[in-house]
This record gives C-alpha cells, sequence and structure tokens, in this order.
C-alpha cells in the first residue's frame, strides 16, 4: 500500500467514527506504513482535526457510562490503555454529572439485586459491592447507593 493511499483510507475511517491516536498507529502499522510516514499522517490528522484526543475521551466516556454502564475506574483504565493523557482523561471524568452517574449506579444496582442469592445479608451485600465494582464504580459510590 501506498503512502497516499493509506492517507486516503485512514481519513476515511477516522471520518466515520471517533479514534484515537493509538488506534490510528495499531492500524496504519497493520498496514505496514513506516514510522516516519506514520507520524506524518498523524500530524496531518491532528492538523485536520481527524482526531483529537479530548472529543474521544469525551466520546468515549459518555457512550462508556451512559450505554455500557460503567463506572469512572473502568472507563479511566481503558482510556489509559488507549493511551489517552491523564490529564485530558481526568478533566473528562469531572465533567460527568455526579447526580446521574450516581442515578445510573442505583439503576444496575437495583436490577443485579433481583439475581442475587445469598445466604445472608452480609453475602448479599458483598455480592452487590463485588459487582459495582467489577463495572467499574469507587467505593464511595458504592456505599451512596447501598443502605449498610
Amino acid at each position: 500500500m501506498t503512502d497516499t493511499e493509506a492517507l486516503n483510507r485512514i481519513t476515511s475511517y477516522c471520518a466515520t467514527a471517533e479514534h484515537c491516536a493509538s488506534e490510528v498507529v495499531d492500524k496504519l502499522k497493520k498496514w505496514e506504513i513506516g514510522e516516519e510516514e506514520i507520524e506524518r499522517i498523524l500530524a496531518f490528522l491532528r492538523k485536520e482535526k481527524f482526531i483529537d484526543e479530548e472529543r474521544y475521551a469525551a466520546s468515549y466516556i459518555t457512550d462508556k457510562y451512559l450505554f455500557a454502564k460503567w463506572g469512572k475506574r473502568k472507563i479511566y483504565q481503558m482510556l489509559l490503555f488507549k493511551k489517552i493523557p491523564n490529564t485530558i482523561i481526568q478533566e473528562k471524568l469531572n465533567e460527568i454529572d455526579k447526580e446521574e452517574y450516581l442515578s445510573i449506579l442505583k439503576k444496575i444496582l437495583d436490577s443485579k439485586r433481583k439475581s442475587i442469592r445469598a445466604k445472608n445479608d452480609y453475602e448479599f451485600k458483598a455480592k452487590l459491592v463485588r459487582f459495582a465494582l467489577s463495572r467499574g464504580f469507587e467505593m464511595d459510590d458504592i456505599e451512596n447507593c447501598i443502605s449498610f
């Protein structure tokens, strides 16, 4: 694949959905594009606003906490995995509406309560807490939503 073909394909790829730089780099490496050309392509994509880490982080966070019902810790870890800078992640996570976030946590906990089978209250609450932690919610928020 020529460098021009790669640029055309990757701009099309970025135009269809939000992507971060690490996803673009992975795709270009699969196409066996050289490191220097990857840097030129990334510079072009950033300049022309095909990729924007802040926009990507905001979109990713909204999708994951509203639709996938993930907590902030899981979202944070996944964005770090995608090589989004920590400052951007923290800034965008702080923009989440706290009431809406807790409302989502309450809904998933209420839903999970119906399927938990436990011998006593202690075991029941432990299972509920483990479930919420596995979804990436923080212990403070879980405590707010579960009466201990």
